[in-house]
């Protein structure tokens, strides 16, 4: 598992992990006020249990974020041509975040090789929070 190089990426190459957390509160708030998402569910643990979950939850985009630094570790700054991502499940204060990858596919075109992946997150548990895939435009060194 290693950063992709456009010369060696197959089908089957897993990224490099990338490991985030484990998640604190305080992260939570400074997440809030750096991102302009007030909302109290992430931040304020009476609202949250009112709503009918068990405490506050982080962010989504707080590891959609974390998936795309991981992207940019794999493929590099600009390797990014497409990223899309689903909330699985709800990713709690104490969740240590793993951002994971599986190369889909791999082609050529014009200067670049193009390399489909499925990614995720999950947590210390293997429980997968969000899933999505991506496309990385890795520079080949022959073209």
């Amino acid at each position: 598992m290693t950063a992709l190089d456009a010369r060696t990426v197959t089908i089957g190459t897993e990224l490099l992990p990338l490991v985030k957390g484990p998640i604190t509160r305080e992260d939570l708030k400074r997440y809030a006020a750096a991102s302009g998402d007030p909302n109290p569910m992430h931040t304020d643990e009476e609202f949250a249990r009112n709503a009918g979950y068990p405490g506050v939850f982080a962010h989504g985009m707080l590891s959609m974020g974390y998936l795309g630094e991981f992207l940019v570790q794999a493929g590099g700054v600009g390797s990014i041509r497409r990223f899309r991502a689903r909330f699985a499940k709800l990713t709690w204060p104490g969740d240590v975040v793993t951002c994971r990858g599986r190369v889909t596919a791999v082609r050529d075109e014009g200067a670049a090789r193009l390399v489909d992946c499925d990614i995720w997150t999950e947590n210390q548990e293997g429980e997968r929070k969000l899933v999505g895939a991506a496309l990385l435009a890795l520079t080949r060194p022959e073209a």
